[in-house]
C-alpha cells in the first residue's frame, strides 16, 4: 500500500508540476505528447483510480472505464509505460504492462456494454 501512494503522488505531483511549471513538463527524452495530450484527457480521480488497480489490486469504477476508453488506447500505454519506467518499477514493468493491458480490455468491454446499440 504505501509503495501505491507514493506512486500516487509522484504522479500527482508531475502533472500539477507540468501544469504549474512547463519546463517540468517534459523530460529531455519524453514524448511530449504524454503532458501535451494525453494527461489532460482523463481526470486525476480516474487517473488514480487507473493507477491503483494497474499497480495495487484497486479497482477501475465504470465512470473511470468511460473515461479511459474516451482517452484512448494510445493515451494510457503512453502513461502507464510512463509510470512503470521509473527505477523503483521497472523490476516489475511487464507485470504492470500485462496488468495494463487487461484494464484496458475490460473497460472497452464495460463501454461496449453500456453504449446504446
Amino acid at each position: 500500500m504505501a509503495k501505491l501512494n507514493i506512486i500516487m503522488v509522484s504522479f500527482v505531483v508531475l502533472v500539477v508540476a507540468s501544469t504549474c511549471i512547463p519546463s517540468l513538463a517534459v523530460e529531455e527524452n519524453e514524448p511530449k505528447k504524454l503532458w501535451d495530450q494525453c494527461v489532460v484527457k482523463i481526470s486525476p480521480k480516474c487517473a488514480l483510480n487507473i493507477i491503483s488497480q494497474v499497480f495495487a489490486n484497486g479497482v477501475v469504477s465504470i465512470p473511470c472505464c468511460q473515461e479511459l476508453v474516451q482517452e484512448g488506447k494510445e493515451c494510457h500505454d503512453t502513461l502507464i509505460k510512463y509510470i512503470a519506467d521509473r527505477p523503483s518499477l521497472i523490476g516489475n514493468e511487464s507485470k504492470y504492462l500485462q496488468k495494463r493491458d487487461e484494464v484496458w480490455a475490460h473497460c472497452v468491454s464495460v463501454s461496449k456494454a453500456l453504449s446504446p446499440a
